[in-house]
């Protein structure tokens, strides 16, 4: 077993610093090593490790943490292990989210709506994830009213309500890129594919205390989750307290999938595949797995992202195009397993 976290550990980290020299422009050993520890020599170099490949680093592993995280989390609430923590409707949320504001920083909308003061003076690149991140919101706390009374009983209502309020904005959200401008429509489309072609250091900073924090409060619920596995009546006869820590729990994986794709967009599978991967490789007691989807999910987001720069010359592949391929596949192979 201790060489399986070794294996597990040492695979992050060789993921990060393999990611660290490759994208559109590589850079050396010679160059990686003097920004680290002696200052880049130049402000190109400068500008590419400290400002576009580090953070992206950061935030991919971060991203993949969150994701895998929130998968664990809610396959083992809702005892069902193909539960993949997107099916809270937060993607298309966030996607009606980002269409209202790119509807809003229009000129022609803008001027007639009388706000062109106010959207001249602010940041797209800020308001977009800002706007996503309050639809995610607004689509988890939907599902959550859907099912509030139902909830201590039956979580399959969660899912289902989760996919109905997943049609029925992103409905929305198509209705609004159709009536937009063309170039603005095609942003919020490419982001909602899933990319980190966008990731700036202050959206590390942000993430990080969301993906630690709920990391940490999901580790010290360890043995309470554990008792849930078993059913809600053997639990409650432990002393646990199950509609409180199926709310807590589900509000965890609702903060991270929301605060990540308000970011990075779309990435799915990964809160699918991960969790399946680290109960056959480590264990399937709560705390281990968590820990074993941080280090794992995190690796695999830093690797797919590596795949997702330098797959094509002069262009880069969005990242839930090359999940979502990955995870249909596996998707198919679990199913395949369970029948």
């Amino acid at each position: 077993m201790a060489l399986k976290w070794a294996a597990l550990v040492a695979s992050a980290l060789l993921a990060c610093v393999l990611s660290l020299f490759y994208g559109a422009a590589d850079l050396s050993i010679a160059q990686v090593g003097q920004c680290v520890f002696q200052g880049c020599k130049n402000t190109t170099d400068e500008l590419i490790f400290w400002e576009i490949r580090f953070p992206r680093v950061a935030i991919g592993f971060l991203v993949g943490v969150g994701l895998s995280v929130a998968g664990a989390t809610l396959q083992n609430v809702t005892r069902n292990s193909l539960t993949d923590p997107y099916l809270f409707g937060v993607v298309a949320g966030a996607g009606l989210g980002a269409s209202v504001a790119t509807l809003l920083f229009s000129n022609s909308v803008a001027a007639e709506l009388g706000i062109s003061s106010l959207t001249n003076g602010m940041s797209f690149s800020i308001a977009l994830p800002a706007a996503a991140f309050l639809g995610a919101l607004f689509a988890v706390s939907l599902v959550q009213v859907l099912v509030a009374s139902a909830l201590g009983r039956r979580t399959e209502h969660l899912l289902l309500a989760g996919v109905a309020v997943s049609f029925m904005l992103g409905a929305f959200s198509h209705f609004l890129l159709f009536i937009a401008e063309p170039f603005a429509a095609n942003k919020v489309v490419f982001w909602l594919m899933g990319s980190l072609a966008r990731a700036e250091v202050w959206y590390a900073w942000v993430m990080l205390p969301v993906v630690v924090s709920s990391v940490a409060v999901l580790l010290l619920f360890g043995r309470h989750l554990d008792a849930m596995l078993l059913g809600d009546d053997t639990a409650k006869t432990l002393g646990v307290n199950t509609r409180f820590m199926r709310m807590l729990s589900l509000g965890i994986c609702a903060a991270l999938t929301a605060c990540i794709v308000s970011y990075c967009g779309g990435i799915g599978f990964v809160g699918l595949m991960i969790p399946h991967i680290v109960r056959h490789w480590v264990g399937v007691t709560t705390r281990t797995l968590l820990l074993g989807c941080v280090l794992l999910g995190g690796t695999f987001m830093v690797l797919v992202d590596i795949v997702a720069r330098t797959a094509l010359v002069g262009q880069e592949i969005p990242i839930g195009i090359i999940t979502s391929a990955i995870g249909s596949i596996f998707f198919f192979i679990a199913i395949r397993q369970r029948s």
